[in-house]
């Protein structure tokens, strides 16, 4: 009796799906297929949605490096825009005060001077009258201090080569970090290697941020030879063929004679093993430091050919001015700025989009 119940029941759920497939083809019968003129209406929705993320993704990091930069926009833009209200007229005084402000931003002595000096020629050639054109002009001065065509990373070659130096507690870690996830996200196979072998943890937070990053890490175990580590990650580079390899270095200021001929060494095996490979040095340096930075940057273009700036912990600063600073002291290029914490904090640097959020009230 129970195994003719089972059957029935077997029975009557076959039917119904059977039933339910006949309904189904009759109702797949009644669709109609899509047109070419839908099929294309229906891509240019799909690359406008596209475009939109991306739009916004670019807006959110403009909000996020305009709130960054508050603490510097208060130091040098609102400081400007008092000056300017408090004069009536455009004078020498006014100049003298400008200049005041310049400095104290960490512009530096010498851009200062270079800036107002630009900004009197600007204002009797073109005949300015009041302060909002003087506001405009010292805008557009310091936007063409930072601009530079080598603010991209020059990283053709496969493999190609990122040197990243710097001193302890600058946030050189987080910067490779924050750089190989970028790079992961362009679609390069990237490697890290940890050639810092000497400060203690050094290796394991490289770690940590290369796992939050997706690429791989080649390392030794502390103390060892960092040219050694550098040779082994070139030669799993070749052998992977990957696209980037992101070199630490270590950061003992205090030991300056063998921290240099160690950078040197560095180089010399990358050139000697990847002749041909495009190679950044990129320099990390701590925006709150203000003029200290300045003197980091000189000590570390001594040993190697600086290609380019990270510029971390803009957010924490009103010292921002320090970008124009080294920009115009050493024409080397800001390449990439951070304005917070988060992996996305750090991005490529882009003049005109940072003086823009710096004037932006």
């Amino acid at each position: 009796m129970a195994k003719w119940f089972k059957w029935e029941k077997s029975k009557e759920k076959e039917l119904k799906e059977k039933e339910l497939m006949d309904n189904n083809s009759d109702a797949a019968a009644e669709v109609e297929l899509p047109t070419e003129q839908d099929r294309s209406e229906d891509e240019a929705l799909i690359i406008e949605v596209s475009e939109n993320n991306q739009s916004d993704k670019k807006q959110g990091f403009f909000d996020r490096l305009k709130s960054g930069l508050k603490k510097t926009r208060d130091s040098i833009t609102n400081k400007i825009d008092q000056v300017l209200v408090s004069f009536g007229k455009i004078d020498e005084d006014l100049f003298e005060e400008l200049e005041e402000v310049l400095i104290m931003s960490d512009m530096g002595i010498e851009t200062s001077l270079e800036i107002i000096s630009e900004l009197r020629e600007t204002v009797k050639r073109d005949k300015i009258t009041d302060t909002d054109g003087v506001r405009k002009a010292i805008m557009e001065i310091i936007s063409s201090k930072l601009e530079d065509e080598n603010t991209e990373l020059r990283i053709s070659t496969n493999p190609s080569v990122i040197v990243v130096i710097g001193v302890n507690g600058v946030g050189k870690t987080t910067s490779i970090g924050k750089i190989a996830n970028l790079l992961k996200q362009q679609g390069k196979k990237v490697v890290v290697a940890a050639a810092d072998t000497f400060r203690a943890a050094a290796i394991d937070q490289l770690e940590i941020w290369t796992k939050r990053a997706g690429v791989q890490l080649i390392k030794h175990t502390e103390g060892a030879d960092p040219s050694a580590v550098i040779y082994d990650a070139i030669q799993h580079c070749k052998s992977k063929d990957c696209d980037v390899l992101i070199c630490d270095t270590a950061g003992r200021l205090h030991t300056k004679k063998n921290l240099m001929e160690e950078l040197k060494k560095i180089f010399r095996i990358i050139q000697r093993e990847l002749p041909d490979a495009d190679v950044e040095t990129l320099l990390v340096l701590d925006a709150t430091t203000g003029q200290n930075a300045v003197s980091q940057a000189k000590t570390f273009s001594e040993v190697s050919q600086l290609t380019g700036i990270v510029l971390t912990k803009l957010d924490g600063t009103a010292k921002g001015g320090i970008v124009v600073s080294i920009k115009n002291e050493f024409n080397v290029p800001v390449k990439f700025i951070g304005v917070g914490e988060q992996m996305e904090d750090l991005q490529p640097f882009e003049p005109k989009e940072f003086v823009k959020a710096l004037f932006d009230n």
